[in-house]
């Protein structure tokens, strides 16, 4: 993921964890706030809970590939926080996929692919 995507900032990082809407999972936490750029920022964060320094690191690239397969379908102008929760480091790196790809539907974030479709089906149902 190239460097303009990435959320870096720690200021911005704490901001977006204060103020954005959260989105949980058994596998992680997605929380979402608006930014002004013609881009997405991504951030990830896995706590020493995870594991050792080893496992963090494996975690937060495995969300970051996860995120990074979904981009062209991925909305602008949002800065977004993924948070590994405990699970996450036994799980498979289809789980983690599948996990994040839930939690961008369900935030909005995905402007295409088969949730997407499926989601607007049972809204429509719903209605």
């Amino acid at each position: 993921m190239r460097r303009q995507y990435r959320l870096r900032d720690k200021k911005r990082f704490q901001q977006v964890r204060r103020q954005g809407r959260s989105y949980k999972h058994r596998l992680m936490i997605l929380v979402v706030l608006p930014n002004r750029l013609s881009h997405s920022r991504f951030g990830f964060s896995a706590s020493k809970r995870i594991g050792n320094a080893v496992k963090r690191n494996r975690v937060r690239r495995l969300m970051r590939e996860a995120v990074r397969l979904q981009w062209d379908d991925l909305a602008t102008g949002q800065d977004a926080v993924l948070i590994a929760r405990r699970p996450i480091a036994q799980a498979t790196f289809h789980e983690i996929r599948a996990a994040s790809e839930q939690l961008l539907a369900q935030a909005g974030l995905l402007t295409s692919g088969p949730n997407v479709a499926q989601q607007t089906e049972n809204d429509l149902a719903l209605s």
